[in-house]
């Protein structure tokens, strides 16, 4: 079935403003709102139609690409899902709205319950480490201030001991009902903050959070093949939770520094090597020190051209967490020199050379390789 009008839907022109179309969804919210509607499906069907509509059109520049172009300005983003459709109706009716459907129809949904444990918040800490660090694995020692549970009050907030107790103004629910003729509106506690409990007697030294910061110093053990945008992950080690919950995770990304000599391209690494126009020309052997600091010697090809590239297998970077035998390759980029000074002795020596290899002078433009 085709989509209605948003502004039909609201039953308001396109004119409209924002106080009449606010005032246009609440009407139909309230007379067509599941918890008034059990088992109507037609009732619920005009219910997310209306929080559709309101949802383009009570957002400006939403309503300015509807007006413009129709659904299609609305729906370029994919089709939109209006699942949550009890989102914040502060605007719209001053409370929760599970609150005011409590009180019309009986039941409904609460906005507010007493705090139970929370999860810490999780740290982020960025270390930078040497090319070679990363690449063979390294340990290292940080320093940074996280949230731990006060020593003193043992994470309760209460002084010596003493605890915490039932909020006398909400009764340990955490908020309050205000009644307001046909409405009964909830908010959270003013005493306890939503609580549900207070602390009379709060602790001197954390002032009743029962948190306090730490300087902690922690060793970390970086694994072989890290990249730069890596992280690695120390469980609980970030901040404290609240009532009794778990500690947050502390998550410590690696940059890695750039090598003046090799470049990484997953767990390949890349190198340039000078040769002579002899040992191109005739072929021979070079050193070559890998990044192990190991020298091996890599075979000139006779004939070798300039931007050849020669593989040594397993001399690259090693899988992160794998073993260090699971590596990538080095490959190794021939540059050819040109000398840029030549001796009499040289010049006369290349100019037989050159007389002996019949030189064009004339040469013929070659295709570019793939």
């Amino acid at each position: 079935m085709a989509k209605r009008d948003y502004y039909e839907v609201l039953g308001v022109s396109k004119k409209a403003s924002q106080d009449e179309i606010k005032k246009a969804y609440r009407k139909l919210a309230i007379e067509n709102h599941p918890d008034r509607n059990q088992g109507d499906k037609a009732a619920e069907e005009r219910f997310k139609e209306a929080s559709e509509a309101y949802e383009i059109l009570s957002n400006e520049q939403k309503r300015q690409a509807y007006d413009q172009f129709g659904f299609a300005g609305v729906e370029s983003g994919g089709p939109q899902e209006y699942t949550n459709v009890y989102r914040d109706f502060s605007d719209l009716f001053g409370g929760g709205l599970g609150d005011i459907f409590g009180s019309f129809f009986g039941g409904g949904r609460t906005t507010q319950r007493p705090r139970g444990p929370e999860s810490g918040a999780s740290l982020r800490y960025d270390v930078e480490i040497d090319f070679k660090e990363a690449v063979f694995g390294t340990k290292i020692e940080i320093s940074y201030t996280h949230q731990v549970h006060c020593s003193v009050c043992k994470g309760t907030g209460a002084k010596n001991g003493s605890g915490k107790k039932l909020c006398p103004t909400c009764k340990g629910a955490g908020q309050v009902r205000h009644n307001s003729g046909f409405f009964s509106i909830a908010s959270t506690c003013p005493t306890c903050g939503g609580e549900g409990h207070i602390i009379e007697n709060p602790c001197p030294e954390c002032h009743g959070t029962g948190l306090m910061r730490k300087q902690q110093k922690l060793k970390v053990a970086i694994p072989a093949g890290v990249d730069t945008g890596n992280r690695v992950s120390i469980s609980g080690m970030g901040d404290a939770g609240a009532n009794g919950g778990p500690p947050g995770d502390l998550y410590v990304y690696v940059n890695v520094r750039p090598h003046p000599y090799f470049e990484r391209m997953g767990n390949d690494l890349y190198c340039q090597i000078p040769i002579s126009i002899t040992q191109a020309a005739l072929g021979g052997e070079v050193e070559v020190t890998t990044i192990d600091d190991v020298v091996v010697k890599v075979t000139i090809p006779t004939g070798t051209q300039n931007g050849k590239v020669l593989r040594l297998r397993n001399k690259g970077v090693p899988k992160l967490r794998g073993s260090l035998d699971q590596r990538g390759d080095l490959y190794i980029k021939i540059i050819v020199e040109t000398p840029h000074k030549l001796s009499r002795e040289a010049k006369k020596i290349m100019s037989e050379l050159a007389t002996a290899l019949g030189e064009n002078k004339r040469p013929k433009p070659i295709p570019f390789e793939d």
